[in-house]
């Protein structure tokens, strides 16, 4: 018997949240399933993070074009490809969905968030075209509460075909930030400074000027440095923010890193200060390295995290936000007592709460019924 072939749809394979956890869960998986990957942009950075020796595949993607054109281009790549399962990732793959409909071929589509353009509302023309996608006989993931309320409610989701898989995290790789003095002095950090870490692809919905804004009011209190992970197209104009006087040598970047760990040892706080998210992988390796949290309340995050930490949660809502991070900051920078109770927290909620097994447990569970249907 043939080994069955999935064939996996990003918008783009960057890395990303839910690029990371496929490349997590392909290794889960090992030789069980045979794999092939498509980017509709093109861009696959991000098999850097999957196994080499894995049974992986990346196809060329179809030209782009409108929605039709590209459904039809898609159909022509599943007619030759003949997957025995198609899994979809977001709304940039949606087209895909229409293709594999029309092919009979079984598939699960994946939502893990929204763009900035759907941040604070939702665009009619992407809820009627995810209803008529997803129909009666797709099946849809989705990893946090919120996106499974917004599922049943706006998409039409039917219960038996809606899934919630928590993502997870391997806790036990990551260890308790102890400081890491040795990669503080070589950022150039000093040793006793208060060193405030964001970590995520550096797109327009990650509101870093939000974090830089509030880093600039409370450094008037708190001696702050600001750490930043990450990549994307809006480094360049980040770069430029930071470069103002209140922020001039406090944060530095240090573009997309493969492995974390060792900068989250360097870390005193986490910050998410996100305008949308659902449920950040960022945060749980956070959580796991026993940091304490300052997120703004968007997605499952206040859910995430334990209730010690809701002070420290701040809503959305223009000059006001800034402000009341800044406030929180201030007072997790001059309190490392509070610091420790709320990362040891983390790390617990962390533990017991987002297994990286029970996560590939039930992605396998839900692919091989999947596989089953054909």
């Amino acid at each position: 018997m043939s080994v069955p072939h999935l064939l996996h749809v990003f918008s783009t394979f960057v890395p990303a949240g839910p690029q990371v956890r496929v490349a997590k869960l392909l290794a889960a998986f090992g030789a069980r399933w045979r794999h092939s990957i498509v980017a509709m942009d093109g861009r696959t950075d991000a098999r850097e993070l999957v196994d080499p020796a894995l049974d992986v595949r990346y196809l060329p993607p179809p030209p782009k074009a409108g929605s039709f054109a590209t459904a039809r281009a898609m159909r022509a790549l599943l007619t030759r490809e003949r997957p025995d399962l198609v899994l979809t990732y977001n709304f940039g793959a949606i087209d895909s969905v229409f293709a594999a409909r029309s092919l009979g071929v079984p598939r699960v589509h994946h939502e893990d968030g929204f763009l900035p353009d759907e941040a604070h509302g939702f665009k009619r023309r992407r809820i009627w075209m995810r209803r008529a996608a997803f129909g009666a006989a797709t099946d849809v993931v989705v990893i946090s509460r919120n996106l499974e309320r917004i599922a049943r409610e706006l998409w039409k989701v039917r219960g038996e075909r809606l899934h919630y898989i928590a993502n997870g995290i391997e806790t036990e790789r990551f260890t308790q930030r102890d400081g890491n003095a040795a990669l503080r002095a070589q950022l150039g950090f000093p040793a006793d400074a208060l060193v405030v870490g964001a970590v995520g692809h550096l797109r327009p919905e990650k509101n870093l000027g939000r974090l830089f804004a509030a880093a600039a009011l409370a450094a008037r209190e708190v001696d702050l440095r600001v750490l930043v992970l990450g990549d994307g197209p809006e480094r360049a104009a980040l770069e430029a923010l930071v470069a103002r006087p209140e922020l001039a040598g406090r944060v530095r970047f240090v573009g997309y890193q493969a492995d974390p760990r060792e900068h989250y040892r360097a870390m005193d706080v986490f910050a998410l200060t996100s305008d949308t998210e659902q449920m950040p992988i960022a945060l749980l390796e956070a959580m796991a390295s026993a940091l304490p949290a300052l997120a703004t309340d968007v997605g499952d995050v206040r859910a995430m995290l334990p209730p010690e930490q809701a002070p420290f949660v701040v809503r959305l809502g223009g000059q006001e936000c800034a402000s009341s991070l800044a406030q929180a900051l201030v007072k997790l920078g001059l309190d490392r007592a509070l610091r420790e109770r709320l990362g040891a927290a983390n790390r617990f909620r962390c533990q017991s709460a987002y297994s990286h097994g029970a996560m590939c447990a039930a992605y396998a569970q839900l692919y091989a019924a999947a596989l089953a249907r054909r």
